[in-house]
């Protein structure tokens, strides 16, 4: 596994193998080295770049790794699709390559997912002391009418060619993906994408941690805007009644990166905890 300087010396990239393949990692790393190390997880079409409200003011005080990861930001598309276990590995790698073995995570949306699946996974080294969690992703949401309208609807379209023999089958509905109707059918964000990234989306946003969330241990703060269009306020009570240490804090006005709207509020509960947490 190679490690260089990149462009500054608080940026890196990181050479993590995945199997039999390896993925570069960029890694932003500033603050001092000793002590407890906050660990910047960003959400979905986001970077770590989106992170540096937080990451910013702690890295005066603690360390601060930020990570893009891969097809995001500074770090190319994975070379094949990634679901939530290979980035909870990516994570760990990156820990063990930067020689991190006291930290904490502060995830934002898909981030918080990776978050919670890593901290509930148990038998492992590597386990965090605290979350700090902005709008985590990961917990299901109660459905509307109009979700299950394009869930039928896309059983339909597949219906003729579930018929087919097999080879005449996988063509036709690799066609039909490729569709504009399919494409109609889908998110904004999975419209969006293609190949690998759409595949790597499709894993990671049908990953559920909800029957994950009693094995996490530590310390959970979760972080919530009041005008999150993203992720609800049902979705944020089930997480905290669920987790055995978790709190969950009510952001008025602020919306699905209440991280960028009410930026203090965040970091002074983690420096906080933080300060609580330090060797």
């Amino acid at each position: 596994m190679g490690l260089r300087n990149s462009d500054s010396e608080s940026e890196k990239d990181l050479e993590i193998v995945l199997g039999e393949q390896s993925t570069r990692i960029r890694v932003v790393d500033s603050g001092p080295r000793e002590g407890l190390a906050l660990v910047f997880l960003h959400g979905w079409g986001s970077s770590s770049h989106l992170m540096r409200s937080l990451s910013g003011p702690l890295s005066a005080e603690f360390r601060s790794i930020s990570i893009d990861f891969p097809g995001h930001g500074k770090s190319p598309n994975p070379p094949r699709a990634l679901g939530v276990p290979e980035h909870v590995s990516l994570v760990r790698e990156v820990l063990n390559q930067c020689e991190v073995t006291h930290f904490a995570l502060i995830g934002h949306s898909n981030g918080g997912r990776v978050s919670l699946q890593l901290a509930s996974e148990s038998g492992q080294d590597l386990r965090p002391a605290f979350l700090a969690l902005v709008s985590p992703s990961g917990i299901r949401r109660k459905r509307s009418w109009k979700y299950y309208g394009k869930v039928w609807a896309a059983r339909i379209l597949k219906a003729p060619f579930n018929v087919l023999p097999p080879r005449a089958k996988e063509f036709g509905l690799d066609w039909l993906r490729h569709s504009l109707v399919w494409r109609l059918l889908g998110s904004s964000d999975y419209r969006a994408l293609s190949g690998v990234m759409r595949e790597t989306f499709v894993h990671t946003v049908n990953h559920y941690v909800t029957d994950r969330l009693s094995h996490v241990s530590c310390p959970v703060l979760v972080y919530w805007g009041s005008n999150d269009d993203a992720i609800n306020r049902q979705q944020m009570d089930e997480l905290t009644k669920a987790l055995p240490d978790g709190g969950l804090f009510v952001l008025e006005g602020a919306g699905h990166f209440s991280h960028l709207n009410q930026p203090d509020v965040i970091i002074n509960g983690v420096r906080t905890l933080a300060k609580t947490m330090s060797p």
